[in-house]
């Protein structure tokens, strides 16, 4: 077992600057900027969206494959990329856009991410789903935060070579946060990371607050924390419980964690939080 003295004694503001200064951020892509951009216009045109993607011939294929999946179960199947964007909508196909650029632009050497990147897209998926059959947030925000709460995650792998070590200790940690074992060994953690690659890639600021915040429960009784970065928080976290145990992993400390205070903020009754798992088991079964 690698010694946690072997992380970084940090202790000043200053020396954790300059630490984070040390992990590789990704600049945000052009190709994601000009998306977002015409995302944000006062008229947002279909055909300008499909010019953008349509000049990038892997993008153009990841999109219509993504499109073409049986998450969406499109009635016609699209083919071509102004197709699918007039079948899936500017929005949603400005989602898959991101999450796609996101996908190509974070690679760990002698790493794979292909286990991260499959449960992050589960993520998102069910947290779509259940923003729709709750409407506690807007689904293309939830979409969003699915696929980057975690983004932190690769960056300390790849900065840190005991940090696959810490995630197995913070993952089987019952009473101390996530993030303590995180700062406790390397003086940040994947959310604070996570929080500054998506305002430096222009995600929304809800989006970036709950990546922030998304391991610190006791943010959902927090009157001054606004509803859509808690809604975010504790969908995320009723998703990724419904993911491990359609995996067949019926305990999770995160749940024990923050599992009471995010079924109290939505609502929902213990018998209503195995309806929403059993909905997430079918939409797994018919997307996999």
């Amino acid at each position: 077992m690698t010694s946690s003295a072997a992380a970084p004694k940090l202790t000043t503001e200053q020396s954790v600057d300059a630490l984070i200064k040390t992990i590789r951020i990704p600049p945000r892509p052009s190709l994601l900027a000009d998306v977002q951009a015409e995302l944000a216009a006062n008229d947002p045109d279909p055909r300008r969206l499909t010019n953008i993607i349509a000049n990038d011939v892997a993008m153009s294929a990841s999109l219509l494959k993504l499109a073409n999946s049986s998450f969406f179960g499109l009635r016609l199947k699209a083919k071509s990329v102004e197709h699918a964007v007039n079948l899936l909508g500017i929005t949603q196909c400005g989602n898959l856009m991101t999450g796609i650029i996101a996908r190509q632009s974070i690679q760990v050497e002698k790493i794979s991410l292909v286990k991260f990147w499959d449960f992050s897209t589960k993520r998102a998926q069910a947290m779509t789903q259940l923003a729709r059959r709750m409407r506690v947030c807007a689904p293309d925000q939830a979409h969003t935060f699915g696929l980057f709460c975690d983004i932190g995650i690769p960056l300390l792998l790849e900065r840190f070579p005991d940090y696959a070590e810490t995630l197995e200790l913070a993952n089987q940690e019952a009473q101390d946060t996530f993030t303590t074992v995180e700062d406790g060994r390397h003086a940040t953690s994947h959310t604070a990371i996570g929080s500054l690659m998506a305002r430096t890639w222009g995600l929304p600021e809800s989006v970036s607050l709950a990546i922030l915040l998304h391991h610190d429960y006791s943010v959902l009784n927090d009157p001054n924390t606004e509803d859509s970065v808690k809604s975010l928080i504790a969908l995320a976290l009723l998703a990724e419980y419904g993911i491990q145990k359609y995996h067949g992993q019926e305990s999770s400390c995160e749940w024990e964690k923050g599992g009471d205070a995010a079924c109290e903020f939505l609502g929902l009754s213990a018998d209503e939080v195995e309806d929403r798992f059993e909905e997430l088991h079918e939409l797994f079964n018919h997307v996999n």
